[in-house]
């Protein structure tokens, strides 16, 4: 007997026998359902030995017998009927705990979104995209098998979609294209640290996403609810399935706001703010500007996360500003980051810890976020350093800038494409995926040891669009990506530290040393980051204008 844990009302279960029932009750169930019919094994007890057990030993019995491969929608409305009637918790079995799992999966369909069903039935050993579209559909049985298809889809209008789709076009310019998206904005999010620093305006990192869909291409507009790559099929929410001949997976990462307790109900006020929010930038620099004496605190998450230096490029731009105006001895700088080094790439490092001495700012690794109280000022952080036990501390802050946890999206996670940790499995020179060979993957979302950066999918996007396109005429992949990101370290108003660099930490510099080196802050890449990257990103890399992003060729061995 093998108890597997579905929610907190059911768990399922491979066939038991009366001698199991003793047990059962043990663990706290206090309700039986059987979904395996009499009779179909020999070595199986029937429901009525199961019953008279369950009755000994005070649990109810329900006996509700599934064919296996047969779920009816009937059957899913009877098991959601017993779940509300019987005592919990249930304790449902069938021969493998499948048939159980499925009943369950469309009994909750119309009160449960179908991300946390497949991450519930997943989390339990059990696989439920044979089942994934009835899920959508409310448990009910899809009458469609398709209601578009495409030569390409896209999945994510974010950097990396809109820029692959215009690079499709223009190599290819007859494909049938589509872009799914469910938003009506599109941020240019590398803006959005200059925000809080008080350099840029919110609202100039935002256009309407309609503006921004090369001409062309279809934009349905709606979210994705499940993948069935085995039929090329996408299933969006509502139950449209939209059909591929090749499909590309883009739609960035998820802000785990959740993942540090009490922080979704401080976020704006109380000193918490993020620049990882387009809302919450602006509040940032309000906090920033206004202050004259205290705590300040900058976090930094477990990796990976959306541009590594974000988090200390906040607390670069605020130490600048209260060191001009004069009031720096009087705050007290305090960086907490859940990794044990300043920046990945070490090449920088020394640079950048001279900005730290210059703002001393006090530096504490392995310290992870986990809880905070917005209206006591206070955060804890639990403390794991190598070898050593966690343990927990306070911190107390007049403002705190939080870098959220980030996952990859629930419906990416749930999905036949991910990997173990839950983001889209590519081969990292092709971007293709492994297993899929008509998918492929650029952006936040997939796998590659890359780091997270718009600067990375600027790279990536071409590499995808000549593989793509070599994959329609027959052809294997012609193009690789080196692992390229940048992160322009903002050190100071007036200066960056452009950090440049590619797979294992090799440096990748897009300029000679004598005009902008990158290991050394510099005016000149301040000017890259605030006069020329904005145009570039909006006019040239969402337009398919590739410059200095020209595709690494495959070498042949």
């Amino acid at each position: 007997m093998e108890a597997k844990k579905i929610s907190e009302g059911l768990s399922v279960s491979p066939q038991i026998v009366a001698d199991d029932i003793t047990e059962i009750a043990k663990l706290g169930f206090r309700s039986i359902i059987c979904n395996r019919p009499d009779g179909e094994g020999a070595d199986q007890p029937t429901f009525d030995e199961i019953a008279k057990a369950a009755k000994k030993a005070g649990l109810q019995a329900r006996y509700i017998p599934i064919v296996a491969g047969k779920v009816s929608d009937g059957d899913a409305d009877d098991f959601g009927q017993a779940l509300d009637e019987l005592p919990k918790p249930v304790f449902a079995y069938c021969r493998t705990g499948t048939r159980s799992a499925t009943l369950w999966s469309l009994s909750q369909a119309k009160r449960l979104d179908a991300s946390e069903i497949l991450r519930a039935t997943k989390d339990a050993g059990y696989d439920m995209g044979g089942v994934v579209r009835r899920i959508v559909n409310g448990g009910k049985t899809p009458t469609d098998n398709g209601d578009a298809r495409f030569d390409v889809v896209i999945v994510g209008g974010g950097a990396a979609g809109i820029s692959v789709a215009s690079s499709l076009q223009a190599r290819r310019s007859g494909l049938e294209i589509a872009v799914i998206d469910p938003a009506d904005i599109h941020y240019y999010q590398p803006g959005w640290t200059m925000v809080g620093g008080g350099v840029f305006d919110a609202s100039t990192t935002a256009q309407t996403m309609g503006s921004l869909i090369p001409k062309g291409v279809h934009w349905i507009k709606a979210a994705v609810a499940a993948f069935e790559p085995k039929d090329d099929a996408i299933v969006l929410d509502g139950c449209r399935v939209v059909k591929y001949d090749r499909l590309i997976v883009c739609p960035g990462l998820k802000l785990d706001w959740h993942g540090v307790e009490g922080l979704v109900d401080t976020l704006g006020r109380n000193g918490v703010t993020s620049n990882y929010r387009y809302d919450l930038a602006p509040y940032t620099w309000e906090l920033v500007s206004s202050m004259r004496e205290g705590e300040a605190v900058f976090t930094q998450p477990p990796m990976p996360i959306k541009c590594a230096g974000a988090p200390q490029k906040a607390l670069y731009l605020s130490g600048d500003h209260w060191y001009r105006k004069g009031v720096l001895d009087n705050i007290n700088i305090g960086f907490y980051n859940a990794g044990g080094v300043l920046f990945g790439v070490k090449d920088y490092v020394p640079a950048l810890e001279k900005y730290i001495d210059r703002y001393h700012a006090d530096l504490n690794f392995f310290h992870n976020l986990v809880e905070i109280d917005g209206v006591a000022k206070k955060a804890w952080f639990d403390v794991v350093k190598p070898g050593e036990e966690t343990k927990r501390i306070e911190k107390s802050f007049d403002m705190i800038h939080v870098c959220p946890p980030q996952v990859a999206p629930d419906f990416i996670r749930v999905s036949p494409l991910a990997d173990a940790a839950g983001w889209v499995d590519v081969d990292q020179a092709t971007l293709r995926h492994k297993t899929f060979a008509n998918i492929w993957s650029l952006g936040d979302v997939m796998n590659a040891p890359n780091a997270k950066t718009a600067a990375a999918a600027r790279k990536q996007a071409p590499v995808v669009a000549e593989n793509v396109v070599a994959d329609i005429d027959g052809k294997s992949p012609v193009a690789q990506y080196d692992g390229y990101g940048s992160c322009p370290l903002t050190v100071e108003r007036g200066r960056i530290v452009l950090a440049e660099f590619g797979y294992g930490g090799a440096l990748r510099p897009s300029f000679p040393k004598w005009l902008i080196d990158g290991t050394h802050p510099s005016r000149l890449a301040w000017l890259l980051k605030e006069k020329i990257l904005p145009p570039i990103y909006w006019k040239a890399m969402l337009r398919g204008k590739e410059w200095m992003a020209k595709p690494e060729k495959v070498s042949v061995k």
